[in-house]
């Protein structure tokens, strides 16, 4: 069995994709991916033997940006991601017998019209609760924001949100599947989706409400297990004192006038704690010499987190997941999209503190930490932190293979695959 993974996304989009990558192989399937051109994305797929077929622009030089895309750059990297759906990942899909596609569902909805023209299997999969339709919550791009006066409830947000993506990206993805001989979809946002999404999130951490709008799977987590050691300087650091505090924001740039690796440092020794910097896509800097302390680079948080007193961070799914599974408590500080979403349900488990980044002061993020650091939180991070599954990818990799092996006749297995 072949099966192609796709996704435009960060760090932290690719890498349960490679995760689930581990798990097909391990049961036999051959699998490539499709993500951006980033040179740590190639690194990180050939590191785990998976081949990479790049398309789109570098999304890290997008990200951290001097300045925000004008609306026209937006158009056309948009344009350009669907139009990559009907020629690199289509051509990358042949042969395949299943095609999975995360993240940005116009992206996707490209992905399942290649896969439509090609005649294979399709799942579209989630890493939060949220990107998908809910009368439980809003779309994400509207999390935080003051709903609008025409809304009633969530189902009107959801309704207004698909109308926006078929004003926006209808004709493109319809233009493109005319072009290879396919109807026209009358819904981005639901032709993407599906009607039997996966959500590829701990149920504990990110919980789906049921619903009669969608008949979602939730597998778990997609975890790709990390075996690295931490570099021998950190381990020194590590073992010099007190279990420090982490910052970092991953993937995000964290565009702001605040210098939120001061404030964050200060915070931090106003706690009478350490401190633990990655650099991350924001490039964040020490903002002095002082031995309490130390950067990093990108490193094993399955490994690091079990020895630091709390994470701060941006509130991605992974790093949520991997400071929950470790026991940290967390002080979310969310960038926006998913990000609030987690920070919400940090707070609604108690296991840390929601915090927002744009009014960022020393004295209010040393006591959010201070109320994170006690021992009340401390003690209700251990629950969640035994339930969290760490089966999600493996779940996911059989379900997949038993759907390709109900789909196809019992000769076809038994067919030598064509040569490629």
């Amino acid at each position: 069995m072949r099966v192609l993974l796709s996704t435009y996304d960060s760090r932290g989009g690719v890498e349960p994709l490679v995760g689930l990558a581990v798990q097909l192989r391990a049961l036999g399937a051959e699998v490539r991916v499709c993500a951006p051109p980033d040179k740590e994305f190639a690194a990180l797929t050939a590191g785990f033997g998976v081949p990479l077929v790049p398309f789109g622009d570098p999304v890290r030089a997008m990200i951290t940006a001097a300045t925000p895309p004008s609306e026209e750059d937006l158009r056309r990297q948009v344009d350009g991601l669907i139009a990559a759906q009907f020629d690199t990942v289509a051509a990358a899909a042949e042969g395949c017998d299943a095609l999975v596609a995360t993240a940005l569902p116009w992206t996707a909805a490209g992905a399942r019209s290649a896969a439509e023209k090609l005649g294979i299997h399709y799942v579209y999969a989630s890493y939060h609760p949220n990107q998908l339709p809910s009368p439980h919550h809003p779309p994400a791009q509207y999390a935080g924001l003051p709903f609008p006066p025409f809304a009633i409830d969530n189902r009107v947000l959801w309704d207004r949100y698909a109308q926006n993506a078929n004003e926006l990206l209808g004709t493109t993805l319809n233009s493109h599947r005319a072009s290879i001989g396919l109807p026209p979809v009358d819904n981005v946002l639901d032709y993407a989706f599906t009607d039997h999404p996966w959500l590829a999130a701990d149920p504990t951490l990110g919980p789906w409400q049921e619903a009669a709008d969608l008949d979602v799977v939730q597998t778990g987590a997609w975890l790709l297990l990390d075996e690295r050691p931490l570099p021998a300087e950190l381990v020194a650091f590590l073992d010099a004192g007190t279990p420090p505090v982490y910052v970092g924001f991953g993937s995000m740039a964290v565009r702001s006038s605040i210098d939120i690796a001061r404030v964050a440092i200060e915070a931090i020794r106003a706690q009478g704690r350490r401190a633990l910097l990655s650099h991350g896509w924001a490039e964040l800097a020490l903002i002095d010499d002082r031995d309490d302390c130390f950067a990093i680079g990108e490193v094993n948080q399955q490994a690091l987190f079990g020895r630091v007193a709390a994470v701060m961070h941006h509130g991605g799914a992974g790093t949520t997941t991997a400071a929950a599974r470790a026991g940290a408590p967390q002080v979310v500080i969310p960038q926006g999209v998913d990000q609030l979403y987690w920070a919400g349900r940090v707070t609604e488990l108690g296991i840390g503190t929601a915090y927002d980044g744009r009014t960022a002061t020393v004295e209010s993020l040393s006591a959010a930490l201070n109320t994170t650091l006690t021992p009340e939180t401390r003690a209700r991070v251990s629950a969640p932190a035994g339930t969290i599954r760490t089966d999600g990818a493996m779940v996911a990799a059989t379900l997949l293979i038993d759907a390709i092996s109900r789909q196809r006749p019992p000769a076809d297995l038994a067919r030598p695959a064509p040569p490629r």
